[in-house]
């Protein structure tokens, strides 16, 4: 068993952890991995959340690094910005941690 760790990608990986651990962020993570692009109607329309806390979520989680914003026009158009994040929703859900 090797117990040379990293720390600082162990940082990083808390980071992230930290950044994503909502029930709504990981909602908004797994629908833009379906659709690539969307604005913050579309997202609170699927996920049935008020706007305003919403936008707090999209906000933060676009200031630490898990999300891209593109205007267009009144519009954000939220998007992941590295995909492997999804990789983390998917052992969440394969590992039967929720059970």
């Amino acid at each position: 068993m090797n117990l040379n760790f990293d720390i600082e990608r162990m940082e990083n990986a808390a980071y992230t952890l930290k950044a994503i651990s909502n029930g709504t962020r990981l909602c908004v993570i797994s629908l833009l991995a379906q659709k690539e692009e969307m604005n913050v109607s579309q997202i609170g329309e699927e996920l049935k959340c008020e706007q305003s806390l919403l936008s707090h979520h999209l906000t933060d989680m676009r200031a630490k690094g898990i999300l891209n914003c593109r205007r267009e026009g009144k519009n954000c158009f939220y998007s992941l910005k590295n995909k492997q994040i999804v990789q983390i929703i998917d052992c969440i859900n394969t590992c039967n941690c929720a059970e």
